[in-house]
């Protein structure tokens, strides 16, 4: 028998072996949820799953070599969304389309936040560009909404404020309301 075979028949590589094959099988599941990995299964004969890893793995060695990392970050944040976001537009139910505008809402406001400070951050968070695509992928994934949740925390209260500020007039600042301003604080001290 050789090492290989003994590796094979060993109780540790089975088990290990068994859960590959369930996660890969549940993967398989949720992956067949989306009609164009199904037709790119039946085109290439590359199980979708199997395509699936092999880009999660390819965006991973992306980033790892810092000259990629953020012009993958951006593919992940425009390329994927834009598609969907044409998708939802053309599909009859108005959910897509919430999702995709509050998405669309939510990163430009990130990319404006993200324009001021993106040298700074570099320098003290090297591996920025691998935080930032899991981070759009939070944003865009269905299951965990988070877009919306960040729409609703973040976006929406910071543009009733200034909303808020804008529509109110000016207080009028006059001489006398600052001598009696300056009268209330000398009494109070």
């Amino acid at each position: 028998m050789s090492a290989t075979q003994k590796v094979q028949q060993h109780p540790a590589f089975i088990q290990a072996q068994d859960k590959a094959n369930y996660y890969v099988s549940q993967l398989d599941k949720e992956l067949a949820k989306y009609p164009a990995l199904i037709q790119f299964e039946q085109r290439t004969q590359v199980p979708k799953s199997y395509a699936f890893i092999g880009a999660v793995v390819l965006v991973a060695i992306l980033h790892a070599v810092n000259a990629f990392a953020s012009p993958v970050s951006n593919l992940v944040g425009w390329g994927i969304p834009a598609y969907l976001s044409v998708k939802a537009l053309e599909s009859p139910s108005h959910n897509d389309d919430i999702q995709w505008l509050t998405y669309w809402i939510v990163f430009g406001f990130f990319n404006f936040l993200e324009s001021f400070a993106l040298r700074l951050v570099l320098y003290y968070f090297p591996w920025y560009f691998a935080f930032k695509t899991l981070f759009i992928l939070w944003l865009q994934l269905p299951i965990t909404r988070g877009a919306e949740t960040l729409y609703g925390n973040v976006v929406r209260p910071v543009f009733a404020n200034a909303h808020h500020r804008a529509a109110q007039p000016e207080s009028s600042i006059s001489a006398e309301s600052l001598r009696e301003r300056v009268a209330t604080a000398s009494h109070a001290e």
